[in-house]
């Protein structure tokens, strides 16, 4: 059997990894445009920061140790045509620009994403800069060194790690970014406005409900980023609005989402035969509103690369889908969320209330404590939970990964309120705060209730 992978990110670094234990009889074909695979993207802030000092630490494998495996890895060869009826490809080697044409059985496209790049005017001056790869994170620190006002567009989570990198290294920051809060996407308003405070308090300037206009130079190199209200000094400038399936190769070929990602099924088979898919080239299933969705995550791939490997020959394991649960700290705030938020629902058409709790997590006789913020989104009809969000100085993070599965298994307000959680004063109350915004959430419902109950009578 003759495996071709196209991309090793995360999801193909997963596929070849479980296809060299599950089929070591195959015939493994990798082609890669960058020299090196398994790039930690989610990293880059920590290494721009200075916090991860060795940069191998960003990697959990190697070209070296697949090729001692077998695996014939076609590093920085771009695939130029793919022929998906007759199973044949041709990619170019960038080093030689020699083209040569392969054959395969199976086709595992894990062409991951690339950033959304307007046609700003300006954006060819030098130092306007894109964040996605290893290479693109050794550029921005190198022109980070010289640069005094560095100017990041996009308040997403790649975006805001950044800023407070840069502000940390003593840079002068301003957040450029469209929406009226950071990180929308992922928190509701709760959650981010502290953030915002906080941010602010460390000098950096916030331009936000504002849109890059162009871009303005001298002798080449970016020195103003104008808005629509205002501009802003700029010797650096990092595009972070946001990713984009890279399949334009197989537009036609196989079935697709109206932005590019491929449509797969829970085996991550395409609509092609022996075609399949996974990682951030990918829409998946998103349990929250039982549809599929574009959520280019790290986890999405390691699991969507795994279950292409597996479903290789036949279908064994299914895709149980996702809640697009996500991590973050900045300065002191440790932040996460799963799901959805009350605005994102809104924009979906699910009608959902909200409890919000934020008390102390332990016992109030215990001498150290700290006080957590935790929300729950669930639906008005059904009570089930469709998402959460949590912020504390302290680190509840964890509590998101168990809400992501309650949310998979459709759990509602009422069950989550009854679950079994231990008791112990160093961690919790006797009622864990899972327990606790579900019962408020509860309390909420019995109240409307009787407010109805008494209007009708």
């Amino acid at each position: 059997m003759k495996v071709a992978v196209i991309g090793c990110t995360h999801a193909g670094t997963a596929a070849i990894t479980n296809i060299l234990n599950m089929y070591p009889e195959a015939e493994i074909d990798v082609f890669e445009k960058n020299d090196n695979v398994s790039f930690l993207s989610c990293g880059i802030a920590l290494y721009v920061g200075g916090v991860v000092k060795d940069s191998d630490g960003l990697f959990y494998a190697s070209v070296e140790g697949f090729e001692e495996q077998g695996v014939r890895m076609h590093m920085q060869h771009v695939v130029t045509e793919c022929d998906t009826s007759n199973k044949t490809l041709e990619a170019k080697n960038l080093k030689t620009n020699l083209t040569k044409k392969y054959s395969y059985d199976k086709l595992i496209i894990t062409s991951g994403s690339w950033p959304v790049t307007p046609p700003i005017p300006g954006s060819d001056l030098e130092n306007v800069q894109i964040c996605k790869n290893f290479h693109h994170a050794n550029e921005i620190i190198e022109r980070a060194k010289s640069a005094k006002n560095i100017v990041v567009v996009g308040a997403g989570y790649i975006g805001i790690e950044l800023v407070e990198a840069f502000e940390q290294a003593g840079k002068h920051v301003t957040l450029i970014d469209s929406e009226k809060r950071i990180l929308n996407r992922y928190l509701d308003e709760e959650f981010t406005s502290p953030i915002e405070r906080t941010l602010t308090e460390k000098g950096v300037s916030l331009a936000l409900k504002q849109t890059v206009s162009s871009f303005q130079g001298k002798d080449g190199k970016v020195t103003q980023v104008i808005t629509g209200q205002s501009s802003y000094e700029a010797d650096l400038v990092i595009m972070c609005i946001g990713f984009r399936p890279n399949t334009t190769l197989f537009t036609g070929q196989v079935e697709m989402l109206k932005n590019g990602a491929i449509i797969v099924d829970e085996y991550m088979q395409t609509s092609k035969k022996d075609v399949f898919a996974a990682g951030d080239c990918c829409a998946v299933a998103y349990n929250p509103t039982k549809k599929t969705a574009y959520i280019p995550l790290a986890t999405n791939a390691v699991r969507m690369g795994t279950l292409a490997a597996y479903n290789l020959l036949a279908p064994r394991l299914a895709h149980q889908g996702t809640q697009g649960t996500s991590g973050l700290k900045i300065h002191q705030h440790n932040i996460s969320a799963t799901g959805l938020t009350e605005t994102a629902a809104a924009a979906a058409g699910i009608r959902v209330e909200s409890a919000l709790l934020e008390d102390t997590y332990r016992p109030e006789f215990m001498p150290e404590n700290a006080v957590l913020r935790l929300k729950v989104v669930y639906e008005v009809d059904s009570h089930r939970i469709v998402g959460a969000q949590v912020i504390s100085e302290a680190d509840f993070t964890q509590a998101m990964n168990t809400l992501s599965v309650a949310i998979q298994n459709k759990m509602t307000i009422e069950q989550m309120a009854m679950t079994d959680f231990f008791f112990q004063p160093h961690y919790n109350k006797p009622w864990n705060y899972l327990n606790q915004v579900c019962i408020q959430a509860m309390k909420q419902i019995e109240e409307k209730q009787g407010k109805q109950q008494k209007a009708v009578s």
